[in-house]
């Protein structure tokens, strides 16, 4: 056969464009095998051009196979430039995207399959595509080189403990005490930058919780997925055209406290939800979690008073509530070479103001630290066998543990 692939999917799409068919398997495959040049072709080809054709009609187009790599954590589209993250740091790749103006077809497609709008009069928008992928699109002019398209990837089987310990994430003798953190119930927020890796470590952590008990999740964006045969998703709800229709994360963590939970996470605490939050952890619904964005252990209680104060919530109540409400702090960071646990901090009231200060109970390149004993003791009081990294005397600790 000597037609172009190329040439064969554009003639295809035209086909099914003027037939005004609806794009379904089966359509694509009959337009396919219409084309006069298919008759030379096996079922393989005739498979692989309707696969190429779907993708780009209702998919991610020349994306679609870097968005199908179970590496690829980013993909990344400056005009008509591809970068992307296979868990190690940005690579620019040749994909063959096009003009600009294709780009932006690309990136208007994508997000009106998505419900969102993106034109001159909304030259930017947030999106979900259909396989769970979180895309954001910005047109030009307010993407000066644009258009700009960023998609984080959805790993459809959250990783398990033993897989973190094995890619290096987690270290081997520090995996038992995340789990026994959860066992005991305690309250922890996985802190970290942007692209850390902080919803993959919630979403493993939530599958260790046992099958006994119910997880509701309050999220801004449906990303968590964990291992567990009873979890329900409660995802915030953004404006119609009309500006209509907000339903907040504020809301959503009330509604949640009516579900029964076991088990209430927040997906993402950025506003005033976490005030919502506290005061749920602070009325018997002890064991649950969300992720928090923070550069350092050290900026965390910072960052919640400040988040605070967006719900009314004045410093000292603010730091009184995180107080009761949670232990245990979970912090990652991206290095060159992938994502890792970097530090286990424990939530301590200290001083005459009782102000809430970050102990470290472990961390990566030190061992256990000065509040490891204290992390002991809550373990034990819960009834959890303490692990073994934490019964060892601190001058024992290795500094890779």
């Amino acid at each position: 056969m000597t037609d172009r692939p190329d040439g064969f999917a554009a003639r295809v799409r035209q086909r099914m464009a003027e037939a005004a068919t609806p794009v379904t398997p089966a359509a694509i495959v009959s337009a396919v095998r219409a084309e006069p040049s298919a008759a030379v072709l096996g079922d393989t080809a005739v498979l692989r051009i309707a696969n190429r054709v779907h993708d780009d009609l209702v998919g991610a187009g020349p994306l679609a196979p870097l968005l199908d790599d179970p590496q690829v954590t980013d993909v990344l589209v400056n005009g008509v430039w591809v970068w992307v993250d296979r868990g190690a740091g940005l690579h620019q790749v040749a994909v063959p995207l096009g003009t600009v103006d294709d780009v932006r077809r690309l990136a208007q497609r994508l997000t009106a399959a998505a419900g969102r709008r993106l034109d001159d009069g909304s030259p930017y928008a947030d999106a979900r595509l259909p396989d769970g992928t979180r895309l954001h699109a910005v047109l030009p002019p307010v993407a000066t080189d644009g258009p700009y398209l960023s998609l984080r990837t959805f790993r459809h089987r959250p990783f398990t403990l033993d897989e973190l310990v094995q890619q290096g994430t987690v270290p081997h003798p520090v995996a038992p005490v995340l789990a026994a953190v959860v066992a005991a119930r305690l309250a922890y927020l996985v802190t970290g930058g942007t692209g850390s890796g902080k919803t993959t470590l919630l979403n493993t952590m939530l599958g260790l919780v046992p099958t006994t008990e119910r997880i509701v999740l309050v999220e801004d964006a449906a990303e968590l997925h964990p291992v567990h045969p009873h979890v329900v998703g409660l995802q915030a709800r953004t404006a119609n055209v009309e500006g209509a229709g907000v339903v907040g994360l504020s809301e959503l963590v009330r509604q949640a406290l009516r579900m029964r939970p076991d088990r209430l996470v927040v997906g993402e605490c950025r506003g005033a939800e976490v005030v919502d939050l506290l005061a749920a952890l602070n009325t018997g619904h002890d064991g649950g979690a969300g992720t928090l964005h923070a550069n350092t252990p050290a900026d965390v209680p910072a960052r919640l008073e400040a988040l605070g104060l967006l719900g009314g919530l004045p410093r000292a109540a603010l730091h009184a509530q995180v107080t009761a409400a949670l232990q245990v702090l979970v912090q990652v960071r991206r290095g060159p070479h992938g994502r890792l646990l970097e530090s286990i901090c424990l939530l301590l009231a200290e001083g005459p103001d009782r102000l809430v200060t970050v102990v470290p109970a472990w961390m990566r390149g030190h061992g256990v630290g000065p509040a490891g004993h204290s992390l002991a003791t809550l373990l034990r009081d819960r009834g959890v066998p303490v692990p073994p990294l934490l019964r060892e005397p601190r001058s024992r600790s290795t500094g890779t543990a």
